[in-house]
């Protein structure tokens, strides 16, 4: 039991820790809603401490599946830590806000191609955005999708080098699956094999599709707010870690169908052995 608080504590305060963190790195002068922020902090702190604290799952997928669910809040806390620097470094610079503005530039230079999501992520301000606005976001979106790519190859590694789920022990799939009903639907694989390839292509084609979209929605918004330091990083984040967590959460699913696969496969050769016996 003590051991389930602390754990759900840790947590729950992480959470609220990555919440609060632009404001805690931006100037005051660019901190927007600080009681706002500080309400969301708290609520998103107290839902995790509530999810893992409880015996039985809600929403959480893969809450006894590590490493995926912590390589996933890694890939969002070093991109929000690493945005918040970046923005700053324009506000009010400093050692290490300049180093990861020199880091930004390189990878934003070097990933603003023709058609790429960076490019089509500058592509969606406004014409009259100003220089230094337009290449912040370039910069930042660098950043944020280098992010999201290690991510991603870290849990590839994961499943294949670290044999990931089956490495920690036996695999729950109702713990680890709570939305998965595998008593509808048809055959359990073959519904875990198409809702993985699902997230995977559309992971992949969200970082085309989110500016696409903004871009069309400005005759309805003022988009023009966009390149506000505390929207600028989420929105960032949010395009570059919502794909990456949906192509992670779709191998997921391909590796837990290839799993069941192998298991009933295993099960019939068994049975198979027993009847010639």
């Amino acid at each position: 039991m003590f051991a389930r608080i602390t754990g759900a504590a840790t947590r729950g305060l992480l959470v609220a820790l990555l919440i609060a963190m632009p404001s805690m790195v931006l100037p005051v002068s660019a901190t927007e809603s600080p009681e706002i922020i500080a309400l969301m902090a708290i609520l998103g702190g107290a839902l995790t401490f509530a999810e893992y604290f409880s015996n039985y799952p809600s929403f959480v997928e893969f809450r006894e599946a590590p490493p995926l669910n912590r390589m996933r809040f890694v890939a969002a806390f070093a991109m929000i830590s690493l945005l918040s620097l970046l923005t700053r470094d324009a506000l009010d610079p400093t050692g290490l806000t300049a180093l990861v503005q020199t880091l930004g530039t390189r990878l934003g230079e070097a990933l603003d191609f023709a058609y790429s999501p960076v490019q089509l992520t500058v592509l969606m301000l406004p014409q009259a955005t100003p220089i230094d606005s337009l290449e912040l976001t370039r910069n930042a979106a660098g950043i944020a999708y280098v992010v999201s790519a290690l991510a991603i190859l870290g849990f590839v590694l994961a499943i294949r080098v670290g044999n990931w789920p089956i490495a920690n022990g036996a695999f729950n799939v109702w713990v680890n699956l709570p939305l998965f009903d595998p008593t509808t639907g048809g055959d359990v694989v073959t519904r875990l094999q198409r809702d993985g390839r699902i997230n995977i292509i559309i992971g992949i084609l969200l970082p085309f599709g989110m500016p696409a979209t903004i871009k069309l929605m400005s005759g309805l918004i003022d988009i023009s707010h966009l390149t506000s330091p505390q929207m600028l990083i989420w929105m960032i984040a949010a395009w570059a870690f919502v794909p990456a967590s949906m192509i992670m959460r779709g191998l997921a699913m391909l590796r837990v169908a290839d799993l069941i696969a192998q298991k009933r496969r295993a099960v019939y050769a068994h049975a198979e052995t027993l009847q010639v016996v």
